[in-house]
């Protein structure tokens, strides 16, 4: 009888075992990207520059702190020498037995000779005018060159070969006056005329002289004449006036008593009016 052989199964087994050995075979990791020697270069030199620059910070924080450092030494030296001389100061002065003296300095607290030759006046007082017999409330005003005087009804005639002008005061229902003189027409002589320029164009505005009273001062006053019915003071007294005899005390109304006139109201109720005063700015 003869044996059996195992001639077939072989082949099936043995592609058993292979293909069991590739199912158990673990499985490879992607490969690594690998940089290209010109990614490479480029970001060696990206972190060459990155390094170089903070290198410059770093340099230049340290050279300031070097400079302020250098600069509190040298403080700190002469500070050194001032002090030394100093104590040499004070034991000279002990070793003769003296005191330091103290020296107040004296301030000048009168005026100086030009401004006490002059009158001073608030931003605001009464005037009198002698050649029309009233008071009136004027603004004192050194940016204005020349003085104001409120007329309406300004006529130009000529008398005697020279100008002259006819005029009534400007008044409104706030303003304090002698009642009398509202109505009464006023001539004087023409001095000049003068220019003023407005939004609307040029004027030409004729300059009178009427005698004016301030407290102690009394001066033949240059006025022009315009409509001020609209404004707060019927005068306004310029530069002109105030040079070389007083100066302004901003901070200050009616530093003189208001004038007396025959018709009008006694000085002592002034402060009646003054109360009731429109202290404004004017346009």
């Amino acid at each position: 009888m003869r044996p059996r052989t195992l001639s077939a199964p072989i082949p099936w087994l043995l592609g058993a075992l292979l293909l069991s050995g590739c199912a158990l075979a673990p499985a490879q990791p992607d490969p690594e990207p690998v940089l290209s020697p010109a990614a490479f270069e480029d970001r060696i030199s990206q972190l060459e520059a990155q390094l170089a620059q903070r290198c410059e910070v770093a340099e230049s924080h340290l050279a300031a702190h070097d400079r302020r450092q250098a600069d509190l030494l040298a403080e700190l030296r002469d500070a050194g020498v001032t002090l030394r001389h100093l104590r040499g100061d004070i034991e000279r002065l002990e070793l003769r037995g003296d005191e330091p003296v103290l020296v107040q300095a004296e301030c000048e607290t009168g005026l100086s000779e030009t401004l006490s030759s002059k009158e001073m006046v608030g931003r605001a007082e009464w005037i009198g005018l002698q050649d029309v017999g009233t008071y009136l409330r004027a603004r004192v005003d050194s940016g204005a060159n020349t003085s104001s005087l409120s007329a309406k009804d300004v006529t130009r005639f000529e008398r005697d070969g020279e100008d002259w002008v006819r005029f009534r005061l400007g008044l409104n229902d706030d303003d304090v006056f002698v009642e009398s003189v509202r109505d009464e027409w006023i001539e004087r002589p023409v001095e000049r005329r003068v220019r003023i320029m407005q939004a609307a164009g040029s004027e030409s505005r004729p300059v009178i002289s009427l005698m004016m009273t301030l407290g102690p001062i009394r001066e033949s006053v240059e006025f022009t004449l315009s409509d001020r019915t609209h404004l707060n003071y019927p005068v306004l007294l310029g530069r002109r006036f105030l040079m070389d005899i007083a100066v302004i005390d901003v901070a200050e109304r009616y530093l003189h008593p208001r004038p007396e006139f025959p018709g009008g109201r006694p000085a002592s109720e002034a402060p009646e009016d003054e109360i009731n005063d429109r202290d404004e700015e004017e346009g």
